[in-house]
């Protein structure tokens, strides 16, 4: 299990950055007490819109940053694991995916297959079995020896993701999980998280495309200027706002969110 409590972080704006916000304030707070958790064998989705906060609050569960207040905590075999305090420990356990990933161009994907699972201190065995499991389902295989710099695009987006998983991670965090893919790399990775779920892996993506948090999420947490303003599953977030479909409830909830802050609704 996933538990995120009163996770808080605050970023410092240049000219420029308070210029784009059309702001005053030099300071942005990006996550402002975001709580929630997931269970083993769920997904769940952190809808927003950009800015919202959503990158900012994975990476600080992911360990890549550290929040100003609050924790995250990975409760696995009667152990509850700190991702502030006990971080090295915590990274053992997760796994941050992200389109962004950037791998280096001289190398393919089987050496840094090996080179990611040696580091996370796999042996021999355990490597190739991941390796087989992971290249067989983004269909690497055929690409294995090709440097990442002679690769397509989708290619080197499902070879990122297999590397980021090369230790079998319980925890499966992932950053907007279809941007930048073109369709059927998109359709690999959603049915492969699926496939993780049906494993009891604990997953937590964002994303702010309203239709691939309905149809792959089975409990949402919608996010509006760093805060959390509802959770539940699909059907209980329209009950909730009245709507029928998750996009005029994400409006709902929007105005709200602003009529609350004392902000203008446009």
């Amino acid at each position: 299990m996933l538990i995120v409590e009163n996770i808080t972080k605050t970023y410092r704006l240049s000219k420029k950055q308070m210029w784009i916000e059309n702001s005053n304030n030099p300071l942005k707070v990006a996550a402002n007490n975001v709580s929630f958790t997931v269970k083993p064998g769920e997904i769940f989705g952190l809808l927003g819109p950009n800015g919202a906060g959503k990158t900012t609050t994975l990476r600080c569960i992911s360990t890549l940053i550290k929040p100003d207040k609050g924790d995250a905590f990975i409760e696995l075999n009667n152990e509850r694991i700190s991702v502030v305090n006990e971080d090295d420990k915590a990274r053992g356990k997760l796994s941050f995916l992200t389109s962004e990933l950037k791998l280096e161009d001289h190398f393919t994907p089987n050496y840094l297959f090996n080179f990611f699972g040696q580091l996370y201190g796999l042996d021999e065995d355990t490597i190739a079995k991941n390796k087989k499991k992971l290249f067989d389902t983004f269909g690497i295989n055929d690409f294995a020896e090709v440097k990442v710099s002679q690769m397509s695009t989708g290619m080197k987006q499902k070879t990122s993701i297999a590397i980021s998983l090369v230790h079998d991670p319980d925890i499966i965090i992932f950053d907007e999980p279809t941007n930048g893919l073109d369709v059927l790399t998109a359709r690999t990775v959603t049915d492969y998280l699926q496939e993780l779920r049906n494993e009891g892996k604990t997953i937590v993506i964002s994303t702010h495309i309203m239709s691939l948090a309905a149809k792959l999420c089975d409990r949402i947490g919608i996010i509006i200027d760093g805060k959390i303003r509802m959770v539940g599953t699909t059907e209980e977030i329209l009950e909730e706002t009245n709507t029928r479909d998750l996009d005029d409830a994400f409006f709902e909830i929007f105005k709200r969110s602003k009529e609350e802050d004392g902000g203008i609704v446009a």
